[in-house]
């Protein structure tokens, strides 16, 4: 059995990565997979801390997360595809404008 606080060390090195890869990067793809690390590394430690209290209630919340994730990537794909027919680049810098 591997102590929760493994789980939780864990999970805050996935969300620090994460948070550095949105602070740093300028493609927006890798920006997406930041924060879906970060989403990951909260649900980690959801699950963990679920696990450690004996409860389900963390599990269900976990599955909601991933449900909104999922939507959020469909959603946010959609968004870059069109950026990129329109700019050809999906660097954030030249994002900043959204005019039509």
């Amino acid at each position: 059995m591997v102590p929760v606080e493994y789980y939780i060390i864990l999970s805050a090195i996935l969300f620090s990565i994460g948070v550095l890869g949105v602070l740093i990067r300028r493609n927006a793809l890798i920006i997406f997979m930041s924060v879906e690390l970060m989403l990951n590394a909260s649900n980690l430690a959801i699950v963990a801390f679920s696990s450690a209290i004996k409860s389900l209630s963390g599990q269900i919340f976990v599955f909601f997360v991933i449900a909104v994730a999922a939507a959020e990537v469909a959603v946010g794909l959609a968004l870059i595809v069109e950026i990129f027919k329109s700019k050809h680049s999906i660097d954030v810098d030249q994002m900043s404008s959204l005019k039509g």
